[in-house]
């Protein structure tokens, strides 16, 4: 790692290895614009339909208890994530049109 003008400089080996770990990161998905109302088994109900899930989680309120609005939801292949994005975003789930995209870190 290098420093240039007070800033990180990521190393190529750094940049390889996000990329590899980016690869992996294909399964999960984004899921954006939900219902209050829309609950864990509700998503793993609409992407069921496009493959086998691992794991969905609907992010909530820490002190309420009432979702954020957002979710994720991990597929046992990148095929299956692939599929549901292309199906699945835009579409209306419980009265919302929802947003799917590849999930990713920062």
């Amino acid at each position: 790692m290098q420093w240039l003008n007070g800033s990180v400089r990521i190393s190529h080996s750094v940049r390889f290895t996000r990329l590899l770990s980016d690869a992996n990161s294909r399964t999960k998905l984004f899921i954006g614009g939900l219902s209050y109302d829309t609950n864990e088994t509700v998503l793993k109900d609409a992407f069921g339909q496009h493959g086998e899930i691992i794991e969905v989680k609907v992010i909530c309120d820490r002190v309420t208890g009432q979702s954020r609005g957002y979710g994720f939801v991990k597929f046992a292949s990148e095929a299956a994530a692939g599929e549901a994005i292309k199906e699945m975003d835009g579409l209306l789930l419980d009265g919302r049109n929802i947003r799917v995209n590849y999930a990713h870190k920062d």
